[in-house]
């Protein structure tokens, strides 16, 4: 916690509302930028969404936003009119403490769908965020613990970087650990900047930084209705650009790819990071296909679980993944163990194998296709008996 970097002008806080039952459980975040700051989002690709998603892609992107205020427990999803107007009632609430338009304040949730948010416990809950709020290490820390649903840990990522002789500070936080299928996953992902970018640079900056990260990444494959990860930078100044924004843009994806491997690592009942690595396929495009129908398997995921090397299973995953190729064009190791090469099955010690997986929380699998230069590394999990716990009385 000491060595994360808090983007300077940014002030966090976590606290318990009330909207969960357990007093000791934080469930109400606020982040605020002292000035107006840039902001853009990238959200859900599902077309049923929680009210704060419609909220937010109203707002974005903007070059004014204050705040983001965010509770844990109610997904406010599915909700109706009654959804929308709780959402920009938050946000009005927020707006209020901090001093700016309720238009500048955006508004995230996570948790049960399907539920009316206790809208009383904001109207304490808030101001009190906001009193709460401070640049120390130990507010970001309880912003990150009071997203968090069935996550064992917070994920916080922090970044410094030079440009032209000028220190710019990157701070980000998110939660996520099941309904996590691209595109992007049950995640909330907040980066905060002190550098100065332009609103329609930062969108696209973000948007291609999640595409190979958060959208990446996958539990079980289920997309979630609340998925959001918003960018804010409220540096003075001329924007960035040039080699100094796509040094900026580096920063970015660095901060998106820590997180997203965070996400999976703490996957719901998991005992293994799952890391694939596709390479040598036509284009970025096909290599993410197949990674992500290897990755979303349950035989290969059940494989995992049960320290069984049966490598067939990730290859006949590759093949029906819509991706065109012939057998021949495929190569698969298992960390340092090569298993099939060129279409053709390899001796290998089935006993070493199935120890490499027992022995490592993170098994790597890589696949090698003969047919360009395209490539993605794409994360997911073992599917555990605890993951089936977890999901069956999810809400009893």
């Amino acid at each position: 916690m000491n060595e994360w970097t808090i983007a300077k002008g940014f002030r966090f806080s976590g606290v318990h509302s009330g909207l969960r039952e357990e007093e000791t459980r934080l469930d109400l975040a606020l982040i605020v930028s002292d000035g107006p700051a840039a902001a853009a989002g990238v959200f859900t690709q599902n077309r049923v969404c929680a009210a704060p998603v419609h909220l937010c892609r109203e707002r974005l992107p903007r070059p004014d936003a204050r705040g983001v205020v965010i509770c844990s427990g109610n997904a406010n999803a599915c909700t109706g009119d009654q959804g929308m107007a709780d959402a920009r009632r938050m946000a009005e609430l927020a707006a209020k403490e901090i001093g700016c338009q309720p238009e500048q304040i955006l508004v995230c949730s996570t948790g049960v769908i399907g539920r009316l948010l206790p809208m009383g416990v904001f109207d304490t809950g808030i101001p009190k965020a906001f009193k709460a709020l401070s640049s120390d290490p130990r507010s970001l820390s309880d912003a990150a613990n009071a997203i968090l649903t069935t996550d064992t840990k917070i994920k916080v990522a922090t970044r410094t970087l030079t440009i032209d002789s000028v220190n710019f500070h990157l701070t980000g936080f998110a939660k996520g650990a099941a309904m996590i299928g691209p595109n992007m996953a049950t995640m909330l992902g907040f980066l905060n900047t002190d550098a100065p970018v332009a609103p329609n640079d930062l969108h696209n900056i973000l948007k291609h930084a999640v595409e190979q990260s958060f959208n990446c990444i996958s539990v079980e494959g289920h997309m979630s209705t609340n998925d959001t990860v918003l960018l804010l930078a409220n540096g003075s100044g001329k924007p960035l650009s040039g080699p100094g924004l796509a040094l900026f843009s580096g920063a970015v994806h660095g901060m998106c790819a820590d997180l997203a491997r965070s996400i999976a690592a703490d996957a719901e009942g998991a005992d293994h990071l799952v890391v694939i690595d596709v390479e040598g396929s036509r284009s970025d495009a096909e290599a993410r296909q197949v990674a992500k129908t290897v990755a979303e398997s349950s035989l290969v995921k059940t494989a995992i679980y049960g320290a069984d090397p049966n490598w067939g299973r990730v290859v006949s995953a590759a093949g029906y993944s819509g991706v065109k190729f012939e057998e021949k064009d495929l190569s698969l190791w298992m960390g340092d163990l090569p298993l099939y090469r060129a279409g053709v099955p390899l001796p290998f010690d089935a006993a070493a194998a199935s120890s490499y997986i027992r022995k490592h929380r993170e098994v790597h699998l890589r696949l090698r296709f003969t047919l360009g230069t395209g490539r993605c590394t794409f994360y997911t999990c073992d599917l555990t008996p605890e993951y089936v716990r977890l999901n069956a009385d999810y809400t009893t």
